[in-house]
């Protein structure tokens, strides 16, 4: 892809911030250590013989940073990525600053607690800063002071999902200018106004000062996608494609030789093995402190259901598909009149639902009414992180119509997932959902059962599709 161009601010931005971050972190180190009376010391280092570490840091820690991609330009970060990036590329810069200083100044040992403390602080203040210059461009662009020209080729249901999600994220800066159809189609969606097949790419691209173009159809030969690709690259463009299904889940190939043969692997289930066993102890050590953390609130919860709903159960129980197809009872605060699916049979609740009561509604809308699940992972039918469990009802329905929904199955449910973190909660397209429960099946490590747990509080509150 060209690059882009409005990059160079953004990685001046924060190539000073980590520069005034790990400096200012040495001389607080240096204070800590020495002139604020916390710490008992033997031998007074000036802070002048610590030069040598400041140079090198300067030195160093770009490379580092750089090497870990964290220099890339990015429309939107997660905090916690970001946190997880700084903290391993800091570990490595400060071991890398400390062994250079070492072998260049062997006649002078730096305090050890000072090396800690200078750890500590400049990871906090670098990550710090880096998180606020982040917010402040999201905050620039969404206020609309920087935008690109987005153009998108496709007009059907998918580019549809792109602009919807464009128009509800306005912090990516982007301005939609318009779509282009595939040759012979019939038309656009109406979402953007049609500015002309594929054919007239590179005529649209320069008429209406086009800085970036996404692919959002599945109807593109692939000589058709490279071509559309080369012809942005020549234009000085940036070409992001939208996957389909296929796409998403066979994102994680690797390559192998065999005797000369190159062979395409598809990733497989990532949980397997020892993963299965940290996994397991992840989930009875977080669901018991869970438990206990949130055995007050739950108490509470119980006895507002009773007294705002005295004739129906407190908890409601149901049965759900989990690991390879099994069914097991969830367990969940009840949240809707006793008699909620006396009429209808199974359907998903929607916005406004009727046969919720009260209470049923706000607990639903912080899912709130899923804290008894923390039962079902200590009992081993569910785990703290996975795809949700549907009920049977829906699992046989969906596995007629969607590819590999069934293989959602080959871990256990979960109370949340990645697909809910990221926006797929309530009436929301099973396809797509289906993809990210595959992703984070094929993609599991405990970093990312981490980082899952520390989003769901910040997407229950920020999420509007639970209902």
């Amino acid at each position: 892809m060209s690059p882009r161009r409005h990059s160079a601010l953004p990685v001046i931005e924060l190539l000073a911030a980590d520069f005034i971050g790990a400096n200012v972190a040495l001389l607080l180190a240096h204070y800590l250590r020495f002139d604020s009376g916390a710490f008992s010391f033997e031998e007074l280092h000036p802070l002048q013989s610590y030069f040598g570490i400041a140079v090198f840091q300067t030195l160093i820690l770009p490379v580092v940073f750089a090497i870990n991609g964290l220099y890339r330009p990015r429309r939107t970060i997660g905090w916690l990525d970001e946190v997880y990036g700084v903290l391993s590329a800091y570990s490595v810069t400060s071991l890398l600053v400390v062994v250079a200083s070492a072998l260049i100044w062997r006649e002078f040992g730096p305090s050890r607690l000072l090396v800690a403390l200078l750890w500590v602080l400049g990871f906090a203040m670098i990550a710090g800063l880096r998180i606020v210059i982040f917010g402040l461009q999201v905050s620039v662009r969404a206020r609309g002071l920087v935008q690109d020209r987005l153009l998108v080729v496709g007009s059907g249901e998918i580019a549809g999902r792109v602009v919807e999600r464009l128009n509800r994220s306005r912090g990516h800066g982007y301005v939609p200018v318009g779509c282009l159809t595939e040759p012979g189609a019939d038309g656009g969606s109406g979402l953007l106004p049609v500015l002309g097949t594929t054919m007239d790419l590179v005529e649209v691209i320069r008429t209406h000062r086009v800085d970036d173009v996404i692919v959002a159809t599945s109807d593109l030969s692939h000589e058709q996608l490279v071509e559309i690709v080369s012809l942005c690259q020549a234009e000085n463009v940036n070409i992001r494609v939208y996957p389909d299904l296929f796409q998403i889940l066979s994102s994680g190939v690797e390559t192998m030789d065999l005797g000369g043969l190159p062979l395409l692997t598809i990733r497989d289930t990532a949980l397997r093995g020892w993963n299965i066993i940290i996994k397991r102890a992840m989930d009875l050590v977080g669901g018991a402190l869970l438990v206990v953390l949130f055995s007050g609130p739950m108490l509470l919860i119980g006895l507002l259901v009773r007294l705002s709903s005295p004739r129906g159960p407190v908890f409601h129980i149901q049965e759900r598909v989990g690991l390879d197809g099994r069914p097991f009872l969830c367990i969940k605060f009840r949240s809707m009149r006793p008699d909620a699916e006396s009429g209808s049979g199974p359907v998903w609740a929607t916005a406004d639902d009727p046969r919720r009561t009260r209470l049923g509604a706000f607990l639903r809308r912080y899912s709130l009414d899923e804290l008894p699940q923390f039962l079902n992972v200590l009992f081993g039918e569910m785990s703290l992180v996975g795809p949700r469990p549907e009920r049977p009802f829906f699992v046989e329905r969906f596995r007629r119509s969607i590819p590999r929904y069934w293989d959602r199955h080959r871990e256990k449910a979960g109370i949340t997932g990645w697909a809910q973190v990221n926006g797929m909660r309530g009436n929301t397209s099973i396809e797509e959902r289906t993809a990210y429960d595959l992703w984070y099946v094929e993609n599991w490590t405990p970093w990312l059962d981490l980082k899952i747990l520390l989003r769901t509080p910040f997407s229950a509150i920020s999420d509007k599709n639970a209902y």
